[in-house]
């Protein structure tokens, strides 16, 4: 059996793909959002966050042989957790990375190393923000807010954890956009115009995620955008085609 580590919308079609194969996928999502994981049955499905520890044990009691990690690309956490307990449990650690999009270079970008400097960046401009990177990582946009006096506004998933979350970091209920992306352009210049947005800040969860649309929608509205980059993760076996993955999975373990 594969530990499919999932929560991306690629998760679906890697674990069709593995399934129609001839492998036995057991498809693992931290959170409980609506993921499509295809209806074939060699296919199951978990939910729930897992540290380390836990992997590795669901990995000994499934008779798990190979794990591939496609879990966000800024889920840090997550992908260090599956690293280490492949490497306990002594089997494959295989990743899929989402393609990155074409790093912007034109006026009005600004890369930070991470959400600390976005945060310090983005109040900078002395203009309401618009963050758009979910609820995990408020806080230091929180206290630029605060310190600056300056509107913050956050687009997060419309479940409990990430209400609380926005409550916790004293975001006033008026400057929360609860809805699931990936949004429209129009969908992202409306919240720009409706709260007279002059930044938005974004990861780069590449085109799948909706990066180029919220690009687009900051160019035609004016706003600035800072990109908050990827986190360097250790080398591993990565793919970011999903047939090579395949591939490759066939050629170490054969179904």
């Amino acid at each position: 059996m594969i530990l499919l580590m999932g929560g991306t919308s690629e998760t679906s079609l890697i674990s069709v793909s593995l399934a129609r194969a001839g492998y036995r996928v057991l498809v693992s999502c931290a959170t409980q959002i609506d993921l499509d994981v295809g209806s074939h049955s060699n296919i199951t499905l978990r939910r729930g966050p897992m540290d380390a520890d836990e992997i590795y044990a669901l990995v000994k009691a499934r008779g798990i042989a190979l794990l591939v990690d496609a879990a966000h690309p800024y889920a840090a956490g997550a992908h260090a957790a599956a690293r280490e307990a492949a490497r306990i449990a002594a089997i494959p650690y295989l990743a899929y990375v989402r393609p990155a999009d074409t790093p912007y270079t034109e006026a009005g970008i600004i890369y930070a190393a991470d959400h600390h400097e976005a945060a310090k960046a983005a109040f900078a401009a002395n203009k309401p923000v618009l963050l758009t990177t979910g609820s995990r990582n408020l806080a230091p946009y929180a206290r630029e807010a605060e310190k600056t006096n300056i509107p913050l506004i956050v687009r997060v998933l419309p479940e409990k954890s990430s209400m609380e979350a926005c409550q916790a970091a004293g975001i006033p209920e008026d400057h929360i956009i609860a809805a699931r992306g990936p949004f429209s352009l129009e969908e992202n210049r409306d919240a720009i115009r409706r709260f007279a947005v002059g930044v938005l800040v974004t990861k780069d969860s590449g085109q799948a995620g909706g990066v180029r649309e919220k690009m687009e929608a900051a160019r035609r509205e004016g706003c600035t955008v800072v990109v908050v980059q990827r986190p360097v993760a250790p080398s591993a076996p990565s793919f970011s085609d999903s047939s090579l993955l395949l591939e490759h999975i066939i050629s170490i373990h054969p179904a």
